[in-house]
């Protein structure tokens, strides 16, 4: 395999979202939390030293200082020490409200009156058509379906076409756009219910016998194992940005198609439960009928 010296390269910091460091190696923060705890000591000191001994002064010093290097270089839960503290202290200080159900007494005395039940989760979205074209925030917008492409596979000119046609892809975008990639569960027995019930027309028994361990494999990989499957939605304003951004995405090989409103409805209702398999069959728009046809 030849190697191409023309593979596009970018070096991205690990970094990039770190807070810029101002001095000896601290930022801002943690430079104003070391520094206003020796401010505030010194004034003490220069204002009552003359009550204790040095020793004692040197010792309550050491442990003061001490605690505001732990609560400024320290972190937890992802935060730094002091935010999460912050976070502690306004949780602690704020009332206890339960949910629906019997209110207690200690809490509607915390809450100092009657305590107000949480609101019910009210989607962004205030319409949604027939076509696909979902309202949201006062806003038209679409909702595309796309596949993914290999660019490690690729030599180093055509990775850099795809990245080029890719730019000139956000480049075009009049609006708003977003692109949400999502892992949800895979359900493998809809599949292995398939195999199974197709294994009988098969045209050899040893046909039909891979086919049933093929079955019996998905089975057991449903239920020992936890597969995946990764949607990739892009969200665009309006139809004229949905046919050009389909059009963009088919030009560097990538699978796109425009989702219609039961498609939509269908991937609102995995978006709000995502641990939920999905309902065989389209969903409802939203302001539609539903009918049934009896077949008996």
């Amino acid at each position: 395999m030849s190697n191409d010296d023309n593979t596009p390269r970018a070096v991205v910091p690990a970094n990039v979202n770190e807070p810029d460091r101002i001095a000896f190696g601290l930022t801002f923060r943690q430079l104003g939390i070391v520094g206003s705890t020796g401010l505030a000591g010194f004034g003490c000191y220069r204002t009552f030293g003359h009550l204790l001994p040095p020793v004692v002064w040197i010792v309550a010093g050491v442990i003061v200082f001490a605690v505001a290097i732990v609560v400024a270089l320290g972190r937890r839960d992802g935060l730094p020490l002091d935010v999460w503290l912050r976070h502690g202290f306004a949780l602690s200080r704020g009332p206890r409200t339960l949910t629906p159900g019997t209110a207690r007494a200690s809490t509607v005395a915390v809450a100092a009156g009657k305590p107000s039940l949480p609101a019910p989760l009210r989607s962004p979205v205030t319409a949604l058509s027939a076509t696909g074209v979902l309202t949201s925030e006062g806003r038209d917008k679409m909702l595309i379906a796309c596949g993914t492409t290999n660019i490690h596979l690729r030599t180093g000119s055509e990775q850099g076409a795809l990245l080029d046609g890719f730019g000139r892809f956000l480049n075009s975008l009049t609006g708003p756009a977003q692109i949400v990639v999502t892992a949800q569960r895979h359900d493998l027995t809809a599949y292995a219910q398939a195999i199974v019930d197709h294994a009988p027309r098969l045209p050899h028994p040893a046909l039909q016998a891979a086919a049933d361990d093929y079955a019996e494999f998905l089975l057991d990989l449903d239920a020992e194992r936890d597969p995946l499957r990764r949607q990739v939605l892009t969200v665009v304003s309006g139809e004229h940005a949905a046919d050009a951004a389909v059009r963009a995405l088919s030009g560097l090989g990538v699978e796109a198609t425009a989702l219609d409103g039961p498609a939509v409805a269908s991937a609102l209702a995995s978006a709000v439960d995502p641990f939920c398999p999905p309902v065989p069959g389209p969903r409802a728009v939203p302001g539609t009928p539903i009918t049934l046809r009896s077949t008996s």
